[in-house]
């Protein structure tokens, strides 16, 4: 007999349902077994979180350096701008559309949890360090190791790297539906979960019409460079937004992407090239998504959201999510440390984050990998209008050197 495997998503969406229905169910005491459970894995995410960042962040960052020239910068540049760009909408929408939304429901600062509603006991684990010197740490060795020679390092960090996603998947990812039913069951218990559930299936909405705004301006832009029709050209690119849709993943995507690229124009090499560094670099979708659901969790904590506030957070969150391909729910769990370390959150907020973003993470990755398709088409355009530059000025040497001659 084969195993029923139940995806993720599917876990996670039981978790917060059976939350919701048992917390009204259940007594004190049980309720209290698993807040005790909640409170050990709190403490060992918090744990993590600064080796995450290391772990995933280092070797991401010395791959992507590995590779030299104008081009990788070209790509880059444009991939982080775009990135920033969608987190500057989403930061901008909520700021309009969100304290509408929240007002009128019960903060979860507000709430106090009940004296009694405590764990049974508790279990400190502090990190090695915290998260702002996780991630200068990471800079300085994905830079150094790029640019150096150093395969001792490099295959260290490699092997570290894949310790550290071994835990993710093996350890975080299967107990972070329990969490998320501890959590919701609590707050169902204290009355907060329907008001919460009531606010984000708003958000939801809002972040569903962002993520068509963003594949549009995308097109939009990349069809005036090239001087297409961005509607055509968009419409090219929907077998790689339907693939990841079921597939949830950008690598895995990445042929159909090719494939798609090149039906727009792009030359193989630049597609070849374009395609697969941007599934690394370039997360609008995620970057939107995560910035929504925090600004949401900001308003209904009572906690900071001006703009310098979330410009660092977006900012230094591009940065982070170059670690999160390859690893199931990479990207929200790089987003842990600015979360933390910039906003504030704590392990209670960082797992609704986690539950919303997964909830919404195929929806995440079309729209990434949907957008790789315009990037490969400006940066195609911009290489071969270098091209064509250097063609005419070694033309022009030429005919000048046998004007001279004659």
């Amino acid at each position: 007999m084969k195993t029923l495997r139940i995806g993720l998503l599917p876990r996670i969406l039981i978790a917060i349902a059976l939350g919701i229905l048992l917390g009204n169910l259940f007594t004190l005491p049980l309720v209290r077994i698993f807040v005790t459970f909640n409170s050990i894995f709190g403490q060992f995410l918090k744990f993590m979180v600064p080796l995450i960042i290391v772990g995933l962040v280092t070797p991401a960052i010395a791959d992507i350096g590995h590779a030299a020239g104008k081009l990788l910068v070209v790509t880059i540049v444009i991939a982080y701008v775009d990135t920033i760009l969608a987190g500057l909408l989403a930061y901008g929408t909520g700021s309009w559309l969100f304290p509408n939304m929240v007002a009128g429901t019960s903060s979860m600062a507000a709430v106090t949890q009940p004296e009694d509603l405590l764990p049974y006991f508790e279990i400190q684990i502090p990190p090695l360090f915290d998260v702002m010197s996780a991630l200068v740490f990471s800079f300085i060795m994905g830079v150094g190791i790029a640019y150096s020679s150093n395969n001792v390092l490099r295959n260290c960090f490699k092997e570290f790297h894949d310790i550290i996603a071994s835990v993710i998947v093996k350890v975080l990812i299967p107990l972070l539906p329990y969490y998320i039913f501890g959590i919701f069951l609590s707050m169902t218990f204290t009355g907060q979960a329907f008001h919460i559930v009531m606010v984000f299936a708003q958000i939801i909405i809002v972040i569903f019409i962002l993520h068509a705004f963003i594949l549009i301006y995308e097109f939009l832009i990349a069809g005036a460079v090239v001087k297409k029709n961005p509607l055509r050209l968009l419409l090219t690119m929907l077998p790689a937004y339907f693939t990841a849709l079921g597939t949830s993943s950008s690598a895995a995507t990445i042929p159909v992407t090719l494939e798609q690229t090149w039906k727009n124009g792009v030359s193989r090499e630049i597609g070849g090239f374009a395609v697969p560094l941007c599934a690394t670099i370039h997360m609008p979708g995620s970057m939107m998504k995560i910035t929504c659901c925090a600004l949401t969790v900001c308003l209904m904590c009572g906690l900071p959201h001006d703009f310098p506030l979330f410009l660092q957070f977006i900012m230094v969150l591009a940065i982070c999510m170059v670690a999160g391909p390859g690893v199931p729910g990479g990207a929200v769990m790089a987003a842990l440390g600015p979360l933390s370390s910039i906003l504030g959150f704590d392990t209670e907020q960082q797992a609704l984050i986690i539950a919303l973003y997964i909830a919404m993470d195929p929806f995440g990755t079309a729209c990434n990998v949907t957008g790789d398709g315009a990037i490969a088409l400006v940066v195609d355009k911009w290489f071969r209008r270098k091209e064509k530059t250097q063609t005419n000025d070694e033309t022009s040497a030429l005919a000048d050197e046998k004007m001279r001659n004659e």
